[in-house]
């Protein structure tokens, strides 16, 4: 399964939030999974903590990548085939961060890992 994971699953993944399902955890670190961090989740997770509502342990720059690496979570690039997805995508969730990781999920086929409803009502794989 090729899986991209929504911000807030990244963040309780890296911190061992009891929030994360052991199903979702499981399949995060299972070796037959590719596992993604998109840059949009990176973007998303860097606005929070310079508004100050995403407290991290060091700098976003520093500690997201750094996390992602040392989980084996690969790099999704956001790229110009996922954002005219966007044109296509019907207006069903407000925030701009979780469409651009529909898109993303849409054009490279991958399953969402999210808790977020509004993610479900889009025709995107989820888990």
């Amino acid at each position: 399964m090729k899986i991209l994971l929504d911000t807030h699953i990244f963040l309780w993944f890296i911190s061992g939030d009891t929030k994360l399902s052991t199903d979702v955890r499981d399949a995060i670190r299972d070796p037959d999974n590719e596992v993604y961090l998109s840059a949009v989740s990176v973007w998303e997770a860097i606005v929070k903590y310079q508004l100050g509502r995403l407290p991290l342990p060091e700098s976003p720059e520093t500690y997201l990548p750094k996390q992602r690496e040392l989980h084996q979570i690969g790099s999704l690039a956001l790229d110009e085939s996922s954002v005219v997805q966007l044109a296509k995508l019907p207006p069903l969730h407000r925030d701009p961060f979780d469409r651009m990781l529909i898109c993303q999920a849409l054009q490279n086929s991958l399953t969402i890992a999210t808790v977020d409803s509004a993610v479900r009502a889009y025709s995107v794989s989820v888990m």
